[in-house]
């Protein structure tokens, strides 16, 4: 019983990281419930009240990634408020209609399309903020994947 346990909690967290390609899927509660999966499989005693702080802190620093470094990165390359959300509208549909590709891509013709069609802002203009929407958005990707790494690092000190 007990790999059947370990084999769900790792598919969890398998989740968790694909929560970091499709943004519409929910990765940072993947990453929780993994957590909650262990403490009711094995037990809680080595997820203290610290532990469970730094993973509040840590899924709300997650949630708040793709959007912040989007808006920053936008705005950082001269991007409106317009650009800003056809971003998020890319960052959010990119992935389901160019699988994989389409998180970079999504993002990037979002912004330019906002730009161009709403800001009324000439094409080289508009490039610039996409790519600067699509720069930000790798950023945070990377920045997600050493959290969640950190957390499961931290996790596995605990348990194991």
């Amino acid at each position: 019983m007990e790999i059947l346990y370990w084999l769900i909690i790792l598919f969890l967290l398998f989740l968790a990281f694909l929560g970091f390609i499709f943004p519409l899927l929910p990765g940072a509660l993947f990453l929780v419930a993994a957590f909650l999966c262990y403490g009711l499989f094995f037990t809680f005693e080595p997820l203290n009240a610290s532990f469970w702080l730094v993973v509040a802190f840590s899924v709300l620093l997650l949630f708040l990634a793709d959007y912040l470094a989007n808006a920053l990165g936008v705005k950082k390359f001269g991007g409106s408020k317009a650009a800003i959300l056809g971003s998020t509208a890319g960052l959010l549909l990119g992935p389901f209609i160019i699988p994989f590709a389409g998180i970079v891509i999504g993002p990037f013709l979002g912004a330019v399309i906002a730009e161009v069609a709403i800001s009324k802002k000439p094409w080289e203009e508009a490039l610039k903020v996409g790519a600067g929407s699509a720069v930000s958005l790798i950023g945070s990707v990377l920045f997600k994947s050493l959290v969640l790494l950190a957390l499961i690092v931290y996790f596995l000190a605990l348990v194991l």
